[in-house]
């Protein structure tokens, strides 16, 4: 799939597409069934949410598609559902298709009520009949459809079984513009003030294309965004909104419950309606697998042991089968750095070919097998539906810090990459709990880091050890990062804490193609920045160690020639404060290198030892250089590897999170605290092991 931030427009006669769903419904899986390759990703306009986008010929007719966030309901808490409620009302797409999943209708089926009060043209792909039917739950399509008025086609997704039948009904509904053949009634008493309200809003100019029962109900339910819409554009916006608050507070004292309250129950009773009339469970159910694995899963005792010991497992894994391709990939760049030596003459262009492309780029890129076993674990994870199992387990140790299950996601996104588990926060409802997220979410160890942890565990402990101290610094992070939403819990953001409540999706068998092409997309994503960001910055940090060109004679203050360099005056200058830590300048000219990105540390690493040494760039003679320099030790490597994990994640992490914040304070508090905890930390594992003998 290709990246870009192009926007589909639809010619005369062709048809949109919005692809609605509540999240673990299969949403993408249909939308990849739907387009195929033919993707591509940007941004709605003046937002940070993606916006994926693929296409479609059906005969003669182009079926732009247009993959919205997925959304629980069209209520507007959430950045993502305000911007699926939006791109329905406003771009007006020919037809939405709502993915739901057969294996839990009841709580899918609310988004469907959404779409068929406003109105639109709906198709429901009833995705998952293979996990319903596992169920023992038989669901009779056709009455289902007859009692909720929208065409359903039954789909699995994952096998592509319905896809085509899918597609023919989605376009055959929005050529036929058919919308909606029932609406969903809430009672005499609801009944009387929407239409009483409705009337009111019919004959608005102003509020023109906006279907008016969906605003009264929508102003009953208190919504934001649509109270300040008859607000702007009413000239007796108030006097309406001051009438609709004396209904609200009427229907309160009538009711029991507030308006918003007493809709939703209306429409769970419109939705268990049709599901007792078109659905039965056979007597002969067969064993509930989800369930059974759940007791195992989520125990209050074994749940997080059995947590720990798959993270475990994941970076054992990572280190141990991703080694020899490391090797293999070591031994082509070396091959390909010592050829160049050969051919080229000796100057500035073999310098920065063989030490700054070869020994920076290639340093890089020989980790890519140990990162994409990462990514395809979190794949896996992922999209068997451990991942929320995961967030369950450990809310009740979040509630200690202040944050709740839900914020564990982001968090466990973070092992992959910072940039989207910031991004992620977006799904929490309470504004602190999205900047404590985004506060803390750096300090889970992005997959950039563990070239770093490989490099240093390789070179200063065994094989049998190595995964461990990986192991036991991604769990630092973890610590650290509940450690410090406490912090901000109690500090800067204080504030109640939002309830919780988690939907645990069935448990799926990730399909091949699904989870490749999961670790593909985000390997790729690595990948590209070594032949960007990477490539760039290892040629800047070769051009910082190379001029002002060393002295040919020895210096007579006995430093290497290398530290006359700029890059030498850089490390040098940070020296003093990073001695206590046990770190040398070398490691302070790439620390500041890895602000750009952390894979840029080893690739920094490399230039500057390969530069002094002699050598070939390759890890092997890294490993050598770091273990020949007197000042690494496995307690300094321990203390690095800390240091890497809690300092400032890199640039492009930095300017999400000031965006998603939308506050330059928030970023400047997470880059000095990431810095002062940074030297802090690695200063009382550097200190601390010396006093207990370890240096």
């Amino acid at each position: 799939m290709t990246q870009t931030q192009q926007v589909t427009t639809a010619t005369e006669g062709d048809v949109v597409v919005a692809l609605a769903g509540n999240p673990n419904s299969g949403k993408t899986t249909v939308f990849n069934a739907i387009t195929g390759a033919r993707q591509h990703v940007g941004n709605y306009p003046g937002v940070t949410v993606e916006k994926k986008e693929g296409q479609r010929r059906v005969d003669d007719t182009i079926v732009h598609v247009v993959d919205l966030p997925g959304t629980y309901s069209l209520t507007a808490y959430s950045l993502e559902e305000v911007v699926a409620r939006n791109f329905v009302i406003n771009e007006c797409p020919d037809v939405v298709v709502d993915v739901v999943d057969a294996s839990n209708l009841e709580r899918n089926l609310y988004l469907t009520t959404q779409f068929i009060e406003l109105g639109v043209p709906v198709v429901i792909a009833l995705n998952m009949m293979d996990a319903a039917e596992a169920r023992g739950r038989d669901i009779d399509v056709e009455l289902l459809s007859e009692l909720l008025g929208v065409p359903i086609v039954p789909t699995v997704a994952s096998r592509g079984g319905g896809i085509e039948d899918l597609v023919a009904v989605m376009v055959e509904t929005a050529r036929a513009h058919r919308v909606p053949g029932r609406e969903v009634r809430y009672g005499r008493e609801l009944e009387e003030h929407i239409a009483e309200i409705t009337q009111s809003l019919e004959h608005e100019e102003a509020l023109a294309g906006l279907p008016a029962r969906w605003l009264a109900i929508k102003l009953l339910e208190d919504d934001d965004e649509v109270r300040d819409l008859v607000a702007e554009r009413l000239d007796d916006g108030g006097d309406l909104l001051r009438r609709v608050e004396r209904t609200r507070a009427h229907l309160e004292a009538v009711i029991g419950d507030d308006a918003e309250m007493a809709l939703a129950d209306r429409r769970y009773g419109f939705i268990n309606g049709a599901c007792a009339e078109a659905t039965t469970t056979s007597r002969a159910q067969r064993i509930d697998w989800s369930e059974a694995i759940d007791n195992v899963v989520t125990h209050r005792v074994l749940g997080i042991p059995i947590f720990l010991a798959l993270m475990w497992g994941m970076f054992e894994m990572v280190f141990r089968l991703g080694a020899p391709p490391m090797r293999w990939l070591e031994s082509a760049f070396g091959w390909l750095a010592a050829h160049l030596a050969f051919w080229l003459p000796d100057g500035p262009l073999q310098s920065l070919l063989v030490d700054g492309v070869i020994g920076g780029v290639g340093g890089v890129l020989i980790f890519v097998p140990q990162i994409l076993l990462l990514f395809l674990a979190i794949s896996l994870l992922e999209d068997s539906g451990y991942m929320s199992r995961a967030a369950f387990v450990v809310d009740r140790a979040m509630h200690y810090v202040g944050l709740h299950g839900k914020s564990f996601i982001p968090m466990l996104i973070g092992f992959g990459c910072t940039v989207p588990a910031i991004m992620a926060t977006r799904t929490l409802e309470s504004r602190r709990d999205r900047l404590t997220t985004m506060l803390v979410a750096p300090l889970m160890s992005c997959g950039a880091r563990l070239p770093v942890y490989v490099l240093l565990a390789g070179a200063f402990f065994p094989p049998y050890l190595a995964g461990k101290v990986i192991f036991g610094i991604y769990l630092l992070g973890v610590l650290l990062a509940a450690l410090m939403a406490r912090v901000f819990r109690s500090t800067l953001l204080k504030g109640p804490m939002a309830p919780f409540v988690m939907e645990l999706p069935p448990y799926r068998m990730p399909t091949l193609p699904g989870t490749l092409l999961h670790m593909w997309e985000r390997g790729w994503c690595y990948v590209r920045k070594a032949g960007t960001v990477i490539l760039a910055a290892s040629v800047v940090m070769w051009a910082l160690l190379s001029w002002p060109e060393p002295p040919a004679h020895a210096p007579a203050d006995g430093l290497p020639a290398i530290a006359h360099t700029a890059a030498g005056h850089i490390g040098r200058g940070l020296e003093p404060v990073l001695r206590p830590l046990g770190f040398n300048w070398k490691v302070g000219i790439s620390l500041v290198a890895g602000l750009a990105a952390k894979e840029v540390v080893v690739a920094t690493l490399a230039t500057t030892y390969s530069l002094e040494e002699s050598a070939e760039g390759s890890t092997a003679a890294l490993t050598e250089a770091l273990r020949a320099d007197p000042t690494f030790s496995p307690l300094v490597a321990i203390a690095l590897m800390a240091f890497i994990l809690i300092y400032p994640p890199c640039i492009a992490a930095m300017a999400v999170l000031w965006r998603e914040s939308g506050s330059s304070k928030c970023l400047a508090i997470a880059v000095a605290y990431t810095t002062s905890l940074a030297w802090l930390v690695s200063f009382i594992i550097y200190q601390g092991g010396r006093l207990l003998g370890w240096g």
